[in-house]
C-alpha cells in the first residue's frame, strides 16, 4: 500500500476500536434499536448534504440495488446486533470476536466476483487471526447463555462487516463515496426509523450518553465508512477488512481502562495472535477485481 494507504489504514484501526466502547456506554440508557438509528440518522445529516452538493448522488440510480443491500449489511443488521450483543459481554471481547472479518473476507468473496492474491504469508495470517478468536473462546472469556448469544451476536455481524467491503469493491468501486456512503445511511435511516420511535426512552438521556452517540454517528460511522470507502479501492477487501485485527487493541483497552473490564490470559493470547496475523496478512498486493488469484509459492 501507498502511504496514504497506511495512512487511512492506521486511522481506521484506532476509529473502528472506538463504537465498541461507547455502544457498552449507551447501551446502558437506550435501546439497541435507538442507538443504531442514531449512529446512522446522524451521519446521514453529516454526508447527505456534502454528497448532495458534490453532485455524488446523481448517477446512483443504476447502483440502487447495490445500495439497499449495502445498507442493510453494512449497518442496519450489524448495528443492532452488536448493541443488542453488547448488553451482555463487553466491550473488549466485542472488538475481538469482530477480528473474524477478514477470513470471512476471503472465504466469501469469490462469490461476489471478487479474487484477490492470497499469498501463503496472507493465508498464515488470516489462520492465525482465526486462531486468536478461537483461544479467546475457548478459555472462558465467555459464560453463560446470554453471553453466548451476545458472542452469536457478533458473529453475524461479523458476516454483515465482511460482505459490506465485498459489495463496494464488486459494484461501488470508482463512485464518488460520498454518493453512496450518504445514500446507504440514508436507507439504513428510514428502516431503522420507526422501530427507532417505538423504542424512544421516557426521559433525556445523560450527557455521557448523548457523547458517545454523537462520537457513534460523527467519528464512528460518517468518517470511518469514507475512511473504508478509500482503503477497499485502494488496497481490496481483504485487505481493508483485516483492519479489524486492529480494532481489538483499541477495543480491549478502552474496556479494560475506563471499563475495568477483564480479558485474563486467554484474551492477551488472542492478543498476540491477531495482532501478528494482522501484520502478516496485509502482505502482499492485492489484484484487480475479475483477475484471476495466483498462488504465491
Amino acid at each position: 500500500m501507498t502511504w496514504r494507504g497506511w495512512g487511512a489504514f492506521a486511522a481506521l484501526g484506532v476509529i473502528w476500536g472506538l463504537p465498541y466502547f461507547f455502544i457498552k456506554i449507551s447501551v446502558q440508557e437506550l435501546s439497541p434499536v435507538v442507538v443504531a438509528f442514531g449512529r446512522v440518522a446522524l451521519a446521514t445529516l453529516i454526508l447527505l448534504p456534502i454528497a448532495w452538493r458534490r453532485g455524488a448522488l446523481r448517477s446512483l440510480t443504476r447502483h440502487k440495488g447495490a445500495i439497499c443491500a449495502f445498507a442493510l449489511i453494512e449497518f442496519v443488521i450489524p448495528f443492532c446486533v452488536i448493541s443488542f450483543g453488547e448488553r451482555w459481554i463487553s466491550s473488549s471481547v466485542t472488538g475481538i470476536l469482530i477480528a473474524m472479518v477478514p477470513l470471512s473476507v476471503a472465504l466469501m468473496q469469490r462469490y461476489f466476483g471478487v479474487q484477490e492474491r492470497l499469498g501463503r504469508w496472507r493465508i498464515m495470517g488470516l489462520a492465525l487471526g482465526f486462531v486468536g478468536v478461537a483461544v479467546l473462546l475457548g478459555f472462558g472469556t465467555i459464560s453463560g447463555l446470554m453471553g453466548w448469544v451476545g458472542a452469536a451476536c457478533m458473529l453475524l455481524a461479523t458476516l454483515g462487516y465482511a460482505i459490506g467491503p465485498l459489495i463496494i469493491q464488486r459494484h461501488l468501486n470508482g463512485l464518488d463515496a460520498f454518493g453512496p456512503l450518504a445514500a446507504s445511511l440514508l436507507v439504513a435511516s428510514a428502516v431503522l426509523l420507526v422501530p427507532a420511535l417505538l423504542a424512544l426512552p421516557a426521559k433525556l438521556p445523560s450527557a455521557p450518553v448523548l457523547a458517545s452517540m454523537a462520537m457513534l454517528g460523527v467519528v464512528c460511522t460518517a468518517v470511518a465508512m469514507l475512511l473504508m470507502f478509500y482503503l477497499v479501492g485502494h488496497a481490496g477487501a481483504s485487505r481493508a477488512a483485516v483492519i479489524t485485527y486492529i480494532n481489538p487493541a483499541v477495543a480491549a483497552l478502552l474496556g479494560v481502562s475506563l471499563l475495568h473490564e477483564r480479558l485474563g490470559f486467554g484474551g492477551i493470547l488472542a492478543f498476540a495472535l491477531i495482532l501478528l496475523g494482522s501484520w502478516l496478512a496485509t502482505r502482499g498486493a492485492p489484484v484487480r477485481q475479475g483477475q484471476c488469484a495466483e498462488a504465491v509459492a
